[in-house]
This record gives structure tokens, sequence and C-alpha cells, in this order.
């Protein structure tokens, strides 16, 4: 399996495009505005068509460009219930964005909730909801790949905002501690923003949410 991190969009919001040469097989986590073009020749490298789009929350810098992306592939998306009226009608988020930014709602095929296996790329992916930045946050974890794919649930040293909508400060910290403190400490993070970090790196040090 190959892994593209594409920060992309107005904050340089982090997508991560698997691929799987191999199989021709591709998914790709989260889609900020922009990402299309980025992606469209790392797709055409390892000769893949992009099969899933997973969204690990609703939020505006996450979800940007998937509307783009489904147009241009058979991509089947996924994501968290409880961000649904942020996916579906993403206007709601306008009131933050003085109207700079334009945003398309998005079609999502299947909402996913925690304990949710996904087969994809060869492997099996467990879905855990993390939430407390907001409410549909989950994160992507496969075992074999030693690698979960959190959103903006935590951060190296930092974690997500809580000062926003939906967001509440003890129901991540407590979401931290059980759906992502709980992997193994060798355990690759990718969030959504900035370089990616451990399982065992954050648990010990966070200044936020540590042991």
């Amino acid at each position: 399996m190959n892994l593209y991190v594409q920060p992309a969009g107005p904050i340089q919001t982090n997508a991560y495009l698997l691929t799987a040469p191999e199989r021709g097989e591709a998914v790709l986590i989260d889609a900020p505005g922009g990402i299309w073009a980025q992606i469209q020749p790392l797709l055409a490298k390892d000769n893949c068509e992009l099969s899933e789009l997973w969204l690990t929350h609703g939020h505006w810098d996450h979800t940007q460009g998937a509307a783009e992306v489904v147009r241009e592939t058979d991509a089947v998306v996924r994501a968290h219930p409880d961000d649904q009226v942020l996916i579906e009608t993403p206007e709601v988020m306008s009131a933050f964005l003085d109207g700079r930014i334009k945003l398309e709602p998005v079609r999502v095929d299947h909402w996913v909730t925690a304990e949710i296996v996904l087969d994809a790329l060869g492997l099996e992916w467990e879905v855990r909801h993390v939430p407390g930045h907001c409410p549909g946050n989950i994160l992507f974890y496969s075992a074999v790949a030693q690698s979960a794919f959190v959103g903006d649930a935590l951060f190296r040293g930092s974690i997500g905002r809580t000062d926003l909508p939906g967001g509440d400060f003890g129901q991540l910290e407590a979401a931290i501690r059980q759906q992502i403190y709980s992997l193994p400490d060798e355990t690759k993070v990718y969030p959504g923003h900035g370089p990616a970090t451990s399982v065992g790196a954050e648990r010990t040090t966070n200044p936020y949410v540590h042991d």
C-alpha cells in the first residue's frame, strides 16, 4: 500500500490517498478544496481507480473538495451520521466563513458508526467514534498497517478545537483516551493538520491529554 499525504485547501488540511497498485484500488481520506487536481496524477501513476472516499468529519475544510471528487469518480462516500447536517447542508457553516468559500453538499452513500469494519486495499479498517471536536469525528484504524487516520481529534502535541458548535472538551478527552490511546503505542497517528505522530508519543507527552 502506498500512502500520499496531500495538504490542500485554504488552511492546508491533510488529505490521505492510499493506493494498492496490485489491486488497482485507492481510498481517499478527507477531501479539502482542490484535492482532485492533486490526486488525479497520483492515481494515474499507480494505475488505480478511486473506490472509496472516507470523511473523518463534516467540517468544511475536510469536505470542500468532496463534491468534485464524487463527480469525477465512482467513489463510495462514507461518514458518520452525527455530521449529516454539516455534510448535506454545508451552508450552516457559511456564517463562520463570511461567504468567502464556496461549499457544496456531498452525497454520502453509507453512514458508518463505531465498531464497523471496512474492507479496502486488502486490509480491514476499524471505525472508531472520537467526538468532542465535531460530533461525527471518526477515525479509521488498520492493525496490519499500524495506522490510524484520526481527523481533527488529535494532533502532534495538541488536540482539536472544542470552541466550535458541537465541541466539548470533556467529551474529546474521554474519546481520545478510550478510542485512540487504547490502540498500540506504535500505531502511527495521521491527523487532519500537521505532521504525523504516534499513539505512544501523544499518550505520554501530549500537554492536553496524557497519562
